[in-house]
């Protein structure tokens, strides 16, 4: 099993986050670091608490490391459309050196999407607008130098996105969700990484057989996607390396810790120490 680990921008300040990244990028055991995007507070904190928003600190902490891959868990479509996603992306890859993760889904708070009168949509139209921006930000993603795309919710015409990623033919696309029917379906045609959000260790071998059928169904090798899942930093470096390893013996292949604020670094070492030292490793 491989690991990772994960900082939201939220209830923190910039030299706490960067001063984890940097460490954490001299610990090989994680290969990558994670954000997320959202604009408010989440789960349940004080509507007031500050949150640095998620692409401008991605790209400052790939400045500020050399070896960690890095991405967001997930940002929501609906907030950029694909065409500007897709730039910011290519940009954020060149200035990584490759190392970008581009992690989506299809959105979900409504209170977020109300406060800044940003269209959510039903889950249907979500779901529909979600496959139409994997395939635009394939397109524009991709070596072709234009991308025509005419659908419901977006219409490109010989759009272009230069330069081009450094990863070819794109950076991997990471899609986060666990909906049967279409989140799944869309993460079978398009996805590199997928990533079961929260859960039981049986909720991810249901999500992870239901994406699979998707794949036999379009014709896509399942071993294609990696399969990852966040797991909580409990404060025991041992519980967490043993929750992280219960998911891997039912078929995930990454754990992406999710670090609780205040952030420090001093962490790092212990539950490096507890992951490295799980059977198989």
């Amino acid at each position: 099993m491989r690991f990772a680990f994960k900082t939201s921008p939220q209830n923190t300040t910039w030299a706490a986050m960067l001063d984890v990244w940097q460490a954490a990028d001299d610990i090989e055991v994680f290969e990558s670091g994670w954000t997320s995007d959202h604009f408010h507070a989440m789960h349940g904190t004080d509507p007031t608490t500050s949150r640095l928003e998620g692409w401008i600190t991605l790209a400052a902490l790939a400045r500020a490391t050399r070896r960690l891959r890095l991405g967001t868990l997930v940002t929501g479509i609906h907030y950029r459309h694909p065409a500007v996603l897709a730039n910011m992306a290519a940009t954020l890859d060149v200035i990584s050196d490759g190392r970008l993760e581009l992690g989506v889904g299809t959105g979900w708070n409504t209170e977020e999407s109300a406060a800044y009168g940003i269209g959510l949509g039903s889950p249907r139209e979500r779901s529909d607008r979600f496959e139409e921006a994997c395939q635009v930000l394939v397109g524009l993603l991709s070596p072709e130098p234009t991308t025509t795309f005419r659908g419901s919710h977006y219409v490109l015409t010989d759009a272009r996105c230069h330069p081009k990623p450094v990863q070819q033919p794109h950076p991997p696309l990471c899609i986060g969700g666990s909906g049967e029917r279409r989140t799944l379906r869309t993460a079978a045609r398009y996805a590199q990484h997928w990533n079961f959000d929260s859960g039981t260790p049986r909720q991810f071998v249901r999500a992870r057989e239901v994406l699979h059928r998707h794949c036999a169904e379009v014709g896509r090798d399942p071993a294609q996607i990696l399969l990852s899942t966040q797991v909580r930093f409990t404060g025991d470096p041992a519980r967490t390396a043993a929750d992280a390893a219960e998911f891997g013996a039912h078929g995930a292949q990454l754990a992406i810790i999710q670090l609780p604020t205040p952030y420090t670094a001093a962490v790092l070492e212990p539950l490096a120490a507890a992951l490295a030292a799980l059977p198989g490793r």
